[in-house]
């Protein structure tokens, strides 16, 4: 049976973000990358959202644990700015759709990126909850 990623690009999960949360390949784009930590997420791999966050900015591996009654529902790419493979910056913007104590809500966010070292990681965000 075929798993569709949560990160919403019509792929299957072991083919799209399945090999970035295992190690065994690096997001070559900074989409690639915001993809990967939006279903990071949505399946609770805090392990994952702690090695691709820029280590100038990251909190502690505890703070990223996702409350049980949170499910991640949607993502929608809204803009993106620069984050090519030839790039060392990157901004993503998106609207993710949440499901939180039986109410629905959104969050809209400008992530950025820079590459470290030849990988891509997340450096901070402008967001906005409604």
């Amino acid at each position: 049976m075929k798993t569709p990623c949560p990160c919403k690009s019509l792929s299957e999960y072991k083919v799209c973000c399945e090999p970035y949360h295992n190690g065994k390949q690096s997001a070559p784009t900074a989409e690639a990358l915001m993809r990967s930590r939006y279903s990071a997420y949505a399946l609770q791999r805090p392990r994952y959202l702690f090695k691709t966050w820029h280590k100038e900015t990251r909190p502690s591996l505890k703070s990223l644990s996702q409350p049980d009654d949170t499910q991640w529902i949607n993502l929608k790419i809204t803009k993106t700015e620069q984050g090519m493979q030839q790039d060392s910056t990157g901004m993503v913007a998106f609207i993710a759709t949440y499901v939180q104590n039986e109410q629905l809500g959104q969050l809209t966010e400008r992530s950025y990126f820079e590459k470290v070292q030849g990988k891509w990681v997340y450096i901070g965000v402008e967001v906005s909850k409604k």
